[in-house]
């Protein structure tokens, strides 16, 4: 029997994927890392167009409250400082999010903190149990900013009423009672100056890749090059959608270049939460780096369901999702030889820090 050149086969060249090469590879061991698309970084993936910093899948602002997580990154990649401040368009009205009193003061003309506090107190429905997300929503911030911000923005994104998702999907409400508009609380963000493309390059730089390579169309192939295995692909397609498929959202993403426009909407993040427009957010990417060139790239993202051209991006945590996953994951559990990891082989939504501070 042929003994297998490579320590690890890592099926997916996202974040989790690099990360495992790259830690794997401190260690001495050899990795193989194959992924299907034509690039390395997965959802992280950036390309430059027009000398601008694309983000090719959405928004990526890196954060985290760890100093040593902060410390590696930078390690990988210069990162520059970049403090996320959406905004939010309702019916044409411009509003400061995350919720602050900037906020308060639009919608309630509430001038002070005790202001603001009294106004959404007056403002919520009373749910002693919320049982869903609009009850939740409801007694937390009131109807004024649900109806506004929440519920259409929502709606649109899950294509499901509110009443029909679990309040997990908004974990926490940021509510702050300071003229505020940085979106995070985390201690240090920002985006690598290089690009996420080049991050990941440089964090998969010891091992072996392929790109262009499906791992379902040769699977004892690719098995046998290595002794074990990390999968970070959709954990129901490993099983051959044994239990039935795992519901996900995933986003159209309209992109455009606009050679006579410097600045288009004069932030990087603009949230659309009527359900008259049908996209939900339009980024500008110049903004991230503050680009100085001529022109600007912006894209439209419209939420839609996953297919065979548009890739899977939010698990949907219903009840009935989770019970077909923790079935799946029973199975991962016993596999011998694979390691099942990332937002797909988890089914859980994993911010960027959460992943790296998995291996740091």
């Amino acid at each position: 029997m042929t003994t297998p050149k490579y320590d690890y086969l890592i099926v997916g060249a996202g974040l989790y994927g690099s990360m495992f090469a790259y830690i794997a590879t401190k260690h001495g061991k050899k990795c193989l890392v194959i992924d299907k698309s034509s690039h390395v970084g997965g959802y992280c993936y950036t390309e430059n167009i027009h000398g601008i910093e694309v983000h090719k899948f959405g928004a990526h602002i890196f954060r985290t409250n760890s100093r040593k997580v902060w410390d590696f990154v930078n390690g990988i990649c210069e990162f520059v400082q970049f403090v996320n401040s959406p905004l939010a368009n309702y019916h044409g009205n411009v509003y400061n999010l995350p919720f602050n009193m900037n906020t308060f003061n639009q919608i309630f003309g509430a001038a002070t903190p005790i202001d603001a506090m009294e106004a959404i107190e007056k403002d919520k429905v009373c749910f002693s149990h919320p049982k869903n997300l609009e009850e939740y929503c409801l007694s937390t911030v009131g109807k004024m900013i649900y109806d506004m911000f929440i519920k259409e923005y929502t709606e649109k994104q899950w294509s499901k009423k509110c009443k029909e998702l679990p309040a997990s999907i908004m974990k926490r409400i940021p509510i702050r009672y300071t003229f505020d508009n940085n979106y995070f609380n985390e201690r240090y963000q920002g985006i690598p100056e290089c690009g996420y493309t080049e991050f990941i390059t440089k964090l998969l730089s010891g091992s072996d890749i392929s790109l262009n390579a499906d791992f379902f169309e040769r699977i004892d192939f690719y098995k046998s090059l290595a002794r074990e295995m990390v999968y970070t692909g959709q954990i129901d397609r490993f099983y051959n959608y044994r239990f039935g498929k795992l519901d996900y959202r995933s986003v159209k993403f309209n992109e455009c270049f606009l050679p006579e426009t410097d600045n288009y909407q004069g932030n990087a993040v603009v949230n659309y939460t009527d359900a008259s427009t049908p996209w939900t957010r339009v980024i500008e990417h110049k903004h991230f780096l503050k680009t100085n060139c001529k022109g600007t790239v912006v894209s439209i993202e419209i939420p839609c369901d996953y297919n065979d051209e548009i890739p899977p991006s939010y698990p949907i945590p219903t009840e009935e999702n989770l019970s077909k996953y923790s079935r799946y994951k029973e199975l991962a559990d016993k596999e011998p030889n694979v390691i099942f990891g990332g937002r797909l082989a988890e089914y859980k939504y994993y911010s960027m820090n959460d992943i790296i501070e998995k291996f740091v």
